[in-house]
């Protein structure tokens, strides 16, 4: 196959398998995207791909090819004697349709190959760096805006894209979020990225996300899989801590961002994780996974599978903050679970005694 075929059918391999992963069970497609598919799997095959006739034309088993026109043979004496009666046709039955006009057939048009996508839109060939290829097609769809970031280099363009998220004037317009832009934190080479919600109380005095009592306990987390903080990527779906009521005398008081208010600052993100590229993403709590995802669901369902962001990896776990409303040493295994699953995408080992954690005694 041609490898603008090949990556056209991994896009379309990837939409259709998140929309599974979504739940939907059926997609309505048209005619011409059916002879598509088809194509696509007659080609993966190696199997030869029948030519589609323009539309109205009559189906290949009623385009009889016009015989070959014959010299007239002389007719006997006594018929040329005698006109031929004319023939009335029967009442009875429909008169059989004549056959076709004498006109020249056009020669047959062989309908082309389906076209395979711009090549800005295809996904970039694998690296060798060992990084996903991302999956920019896929976003798009989503309807989130693409931001191109200037920089040679991961920190320049994450420097591009903290200046733009502190400007970020369709945030700021909402009027429903904080003035301060908390931006994200960690190795710009990072092989594993986190991404929470939104920054709370802690994080706007500080300016860097997760430094609260929930991210004190995601540092534990992080140290547990034998790595530090500053060895990953931390963001936030949200960049600035939404608003309760006015926002005047709110404390440390906090709430989850809206969807409206992620829509906003999304492109942010999604941006810092194309340039970053890490190998796996780990989305904690509901929130960021719809952000991030498009999902909607518990996470009890959507944690201990293999989700896809752009074509990276992606684990949804329970946020921090969760296990310290709820300690039970099952719950914590099941976080640690997630973490490992983690490691091992990201390529990091994994012994015995991490594989004991949090298991009753």
């Amino acid at each position: 196959m041609e490898p603008n075929v090949v990556r056209a059918t991994q896009i379309l391999v990837r939409i259709l398998r998140s929309q599974q992963e979504r739940g939907v069970e059926r997609v309505e497609v048209t005619p011409e995207a059916r002879d598509n598919l088809r194509a696509f799997y007659r080609m993966a095959k190696g199997l030869p791909v029948p030519m589609r006739q323009p539309a109205g034309t009559p189906p290949p088993a009623a385009q009889e090819a016009p015989e070959p026109s014959r010299a007239p043979q002389p007719a006997p004496a006594a018929a040329q004697a005698e006109p031929a009666p004319s023939r009335a046709p029967s009442p009875a039955a429909a008169p059989e349709p004549e056959p076709a006009a004498p006109c020249p057939p056009e020669p047959a048009r062989a309908t082309p190959a389906p076209a395979p996508a711009p090549a800005a839109n295809l996904p970039p060939a694998p690296s060798d760096d060992g990084r996903p290829a991302m999956d920019l097609d896929a976003l798009r769809m989503r309807g989130i805006e693409i931001l191109e970031p200037d920089g040679a280099t991961v920190s320049e363009k994450l420097a591009w894209l903290r200046f733009k998220a502190e400007q970020a004037p369709e945030a700021r317009a909402l009027g429903t979020l904080r003035e301060t832009m908390v931006f994200a934190v960690g190795n710009p080479e990072a092989e594993i990225a986190f991404v929470g919600e939104a920054p709370g109380h802690d994080e706007e005095l500080q300016r860097e996300p997760f430094v609260g009592a929930a991210g004190q306990l995601l540092t534990k987390i992080i140290g547990a899989m034998g790595i530090g903080r500053g060895d990953v990527y931390i963001s936030n779906i949200c960049k600035f801590r939404p608003k309760v009521g006015d926002g005047r005398g709110q404390g440390t008081g906090n709430r989850k961002p809206e969807a409206v208010e992620m829509a906003a600052c999304v492109k942010f993100v999604v941006a810092e994780l194309c340039a970053i590229r890490p190998k796996v993403i780990v989305a904690l709590g509901a929130t960021a996974m719809e952000g991030l995802l498009g999902v909607q669901m518990p996470v009890g369902r959507a944690r201990g599978v293999r989700h896809d962001f752009a074509g990276i990896p992606t684990l949804v776990t329970y946020h921090p903050s969760y296990l310290l409303r709820n300690q039970a040493l099952s719950e914590r295994r099941k976080v640690w679970e997630d973490m490992m699953v983690a490691m091992e995408i990201a390529g990091l080992p994994v012994s015995d005694k991490q594989r004991g954690f949090f298991l009753s005694k």
